[in-house]
């Protein structure tokens, strides 16, 4: 056998081997095939190695995983005129790959784009007090609208979180100076009450030590008590109460007269 013989043998071997593997792809686990046969959508391949006739056939992979799609700031304005800034996560899935491919040009940027228009409408169509308050169920409604939408491309929408809601410096300011005065008037209202109660414990002590013969002077006996502990120099001058009854008579006597 001469060397031409044998570099023609290695060479159709290696042109053989070439198009031997050529014909083979390999789908991932986490990934799925849509085949193509002159242009036209075939069917879809499941994970492996599949042979495809090279010139005549032709695959995409689509990656099936969830994705996470960190949705850029947006300037929106709320129904009640306050403009705000606002940023979200967005969590999809790929449930049909034959229509991300076949329904959309580039799924990912459809789905970054809806996300946002999705995102400012919501927000327009709610208060800000709703929007700080209410950021789960604002979230859900967003999420709610962007499956629908996305369904036709073979696309589910899993969860959207609302990251951050950044409001002006002079809406910071009027929030901050209202939730002080909601805090003072609930501390007046709460020592109000605190005064109406106690003024009806004392009316009611009253009345039972008026009713009890002796109770009034326990009661000076315990203040005296209390008083003593006191290290400060106070002087105090006790007059019986009967003393005081007795003044209490000479004046109506000499009113009398």
């Amino acid at each position: 056998m001469d060397e031409s013989s044998i570099f023609l043998g290695v060479f159709l071997f290696v042109v053989a081997a070439v198009l031997f593997f050529s014909t083979i792809k390999q789908i991932n686990q986490y990934e799925r095939g849509i085949k193509f046969r002159f242009g036209k959508f075939v069917k879809i391949l499941q994970p492996g190695w599949k042979v495809i006739i090279p010139v005549i056939e032709s695959i995409r992979k689509v990656d099936v995983r969830t994705k996470a799609v960190d949705v850029p700031a947006q300037e929106a304005i709320t129904r009640d005129n306050v403009s705000v800034q606002i940023n979200a996560v967005l969590y999809y899935k790929i449930f049909d790959s034959s229509k991300a491919v076949l329904e959309v040009e580039n799924f990912m940027y459809a789905v970054g784009q809806l996300a946002q228009t999705t995102m400012r409408n919501v927000v327009g169509s709610v208060t800000l007090d709703e929007l700080l308050a209410e950021r789960d169920k604002i979230s859900t409604q967003i999420c709610d609208i962007i499956d629908k939408a996305s369904d036709p491309w073979g696309i589910t929408v899993e969860n959207v979180e609302l990251k951050d809601v950044a409001l002006p410096v002079e809406m910071k300011r009027s929030l901050a100076v209202a939730a002080e005065a909601e805090r003072e008037k609930s501390a007046v209202i709460t020592k109000a009450q605190g005064e109406l109660e106690a003024s009806n414990s004392l009316a009611k002590a009253a009345k039972i030590m008026s009713e009890t013969p002796g109770a009034m002077h326990l009661r000076t006996l315990a203040t005296l008590s209390d008083l003593s502990c006191d290290q400060s120099n106070t002087i105090i001058f006790c007059l019986p109460v009967e003393v005081l009854t007795a003044l209490q008579k000479l004046g109506g006597k000499s009113d009398k007269e």
